[in-house]
């Protein structure tokens, strides 16, 4: 029986319909069919969010059919076959069908071809090389792509030691897929081939690895998928000093009972309890600047946030280091004790939910005005000023603030 996804909304939305249209223009019916993600989420009933065509006609010849329908053609990978076509704002990658010529484990040199099973022979996985033409209809080359995407099977197309020479990248991959995809026992060859060849692993751009570490920290629950990581010597080539096991799998369960999934928290999670980590982890993954000091900031020991915190303690705490640290904080410390007794950590993230961010009543300028000298005396004026505002639990406005100014300048 042939596997249909029916006839969902995606699949017949302007932008698609457009870029099928003048790609069938030129090349005529069925040059080109959907691929990978978006058939493989559509067949599981998951979101779609990215919309890929692969098709028979070359880079050149699609560039040309989408300007002669007046939509836009951006070159995002003409090497590799790759033209994304814009339709009133809205992106869909179209990509040449391909065979590799070449490959060392970090690129591959290509040639187009117009052969849908060669094409999908060079693919990653069984449930990533399904095709759907406009009509709903599935092809599935391999032949078990659909069984596998039922299963939850995680399987490489063809040989698995063959998949990874030509792309180390597959073996993080290959986690990231269990994690989001993933049920039942993991396969047995994927998983000697990658433990084989980890050490591949280390050959591959930081950031490369990064997103597909993220990725896969991101899905609902990607404990399993993690621990079998660690089991083939691949998360340690990844991320040295990423040991903190227990904290890690505890802080899952504590974002599960919360309803929430913080990739970056969770990253945290595996490192030490030190904002040099944090920097290290950052620069090795090749993160962003704000994502370092989140880091920083996340792996600052801070042991007083737990339970048993007085009330005005938390909200100096939320005052001085600001609402999201003191969560992430909090999160970590929950985590770090067994991730149980949710009665008495869930007050205080509320309470740092809840949290409206105040300012000292007065400024610079006030301090100017009622006769401080300009320099460093006006910033030990409002530091003493803070200090006094805080231990009065902030409730002091803005009059007796600047009464207490004049008495401090008296």
């Amino acid at each position: 029986m042939t596997a249909s996804l029916g006839r969902p909304e995606w699949l017949t939305a302007p932008a698609p319909a457009a870029v099928l249209d003048a790609l069938e223009a030129v090349g005529g019916p069925d040059c080109a069919r959907f691929v990978g993600g978006c058939v493989r989420n559509a067949l599981l009933g998951q979101p779609i969010s990215d919309i890929d065509l692969a098709t028979t006609l070359t880079p050149d010849v699609v560039t040309k059919a989408l300007r002669a329908s007046k939509i836009r053609a951006v070159p995002t990978g003409v090497e590799h076959g790759t033209v994304t076509a814009v339709f009133r704002g809205h992106p869909v990658e179209v990509t040449t069908l391909r065979r590799d010529v070449e490959t060392d484990g970090r690129r591959a040199v290509v040639a187009f071809t117009t052969d849908w099973l060669k094409d999908a022979e060079r693919r990653d996985f069984t449930l990533n090389a399904l095709y759907a033409r406009r009509d709903g209809r599935i092809d599935d080359p391999t032949g078990q792509g659909v069984a596998d995407a039922h299963a939850g099977r995680i399987v490489f197309v063809g040989d698995p030691e063959l998949r990874l020479r030509e792309d180390y990248l597959r073996a993080l991959r290959f986690f990231r897929f269990l994690a989001w995809y993933g049920r039942g026992e993991p396969d047995a060859a994927a998983v000697a081939a990658i433990t084989a060849l980890r050490g591949g692993v280390a050959t591959l751009a930081a950031e490369r690895i990064s997103a597909e570490l993220l990725k896969l920290l991101a899905a609902e629950d990607p404990r399993p998928a993690v621990r079998l990581m660690r089991e083939t010597g691949v998360f340690e080539i990844v991320l040295p000093a990423g040991q903190d096991r227990a904290r890690f799998e505890a802080l899952v369960g504590v974002e599960q009972a919360l309803g929430a999934a913080d990739r970056l928290l969770r990253l945290a999670a595996v490192l030490p309890d030190d904002p040099a980590e944090g920097t290290r982890a950052a620069e090795r993954l090749r993160l962003s600047n704000a994502e370092r000091d989140r880091l920083q900031t996340a792996l600052t020991p801070a042991p007083g946030l737990a339970p048993g915190l007085a009330a005005h303690d938390l909200r100096v705490a939320l005052h001085r280091k600001g609402a999201p640290a003191v969560r992430d904080r909090l999160k970590l410390n929950w985590a770090g004790a067994g991730g149980g007794d949710a009665a008495s950590w869930r007050p205080l993230l509320d309470h740092a939910d809840g949290w409206a961010a105040m300012s000292l009543p007065v400024s610079g300028a006030d301090v100017l005005a009622a006769g401080a000298p300009k320099g460093r005396r006006v910033g030990e004026l409002l530091r003493a000023l803070e200090d006094w505002w805080i231990d009065g639990d902030f409730q002091a406005g803005r009059e007796a603030t600047l009464a207490r100014l004049r008495e401090l300048m008296e």
